[in-house]
């Protein structure tokens, strides 16, 4: 499946896809070094003890380039033409961002912290913040997924950024099926276990109820009785960089809400 064809049957996600395509080309453009490796063994007791990559006090991953590279990113764009509102929200923070020097590296602590930087448009912030800090990390996350053993982690959290999970893949085939949580932010994906709630975790002997929608592709709704959240499941193979980023699915979130299901976890497209 590409995202080409996943588009041609879902043309109402054109514009989001419009929008990823234009932040892309401008991301391009702006410079972001790459960040150091940590030295993951002085990490290893948070991490068995279920401390998230980004909020352990034993390693230091150095984000000041993540908020120079969203002001960078910001700027280019508030000359752009944007859908809607955005072009205008995207000149306030970009006027916000440049007014304080120290602005850009308080909204990173905002992404991560929901610290007392207050943003006129948190949801484009939270948007285009998620971006480049994602393109930052991913050769941290490709090399902390090397290291980690996969089966120290089974919680309910990411294990990068401590985020509920977004969507869910289903790997492999009975009886050694294997479910992945995948986060919504940064893109990591974590073994949990393969039945149950990870949301609530209350009733995690139980499975959770399914909805299958019709012609499309193996997504499908997996939502728990007890506290009512849902997880956008992916059951197949082949299609994960189409299937399991979360814009690509908001349909589904339609379709849950319209059930009166709740996401629990944040999105980035509330923008």
């Amino acid at each position: 499946m590409t995202r080409d064809v996943w588009l041609a049957r879902h043309p109402y996600l054109q514009p989001v896809a419009d929008l990823h395509a234009q932040v892309d080309a401008v991301l391009a453009e702006v410079i972001i070094p790459s960040p150091t490796i940590p030295m993951w063994d002085d990490y290893l007791d948070d991490f068995y003890s279920g401390v998230p990559l980004l909020r352990s006090s034993m390693i230091a991953i150095d984000l000041n380039p993540v908020g120079t590279a969203v002001a960078a990113l910001l700027e280019e764009l508030a000359s752009k033409t944007l859908p809607g509102t955005l072009a205008e929200e995207a000149r306030a923070l970009n006027a916000e961002l440049h007014h304080d020097p120290d602005a850009p590296c308080r909204a990173v602590g905002w992404l991560l912290d929901g610290d007392s930087f207050a943003p006129t448009s948190p949801g484009l912030l939270q948007y285009l913040g998620w971006t480049v800090l994602a393109r930052y990390l991913r050769p941290v996350v490709a090399a902390f997924e090397r290291w980690c053993d996969e089966e120290r982690w089974l919680r309910k959290y990411c294990v990068t950024c401590g985020a509920s999970p977004a969507m869910a893949h289903l790997v492999g085939i009975d009886p050694g099926r294997l479910r992945l949580l995948s986060c919504g932010r940064c893109g990591t994906r974590w073994r949990y276990r393969r039945t149950g709630c990870p949301f609530c975790e209350k009733e995690a002997d139980l499975p959770l109820t399914v909805v299958a929608v019709e012609g499309e592709d193996g997504l499908r709704i997996d939502h728990c009785n007890a506290c009512g959240g849902y997880l956008k499941t992916y059951n197949g193979q082949g299609s994960e960089s189409v299937l399991l980023a979360d814009w690509t699915s908001l349909h589904l979130d339609v379709v849950a809400l319209d059930r009166g299901l709740k996401r629990l976890a944040s999105s980035l497209y509330e923008l």
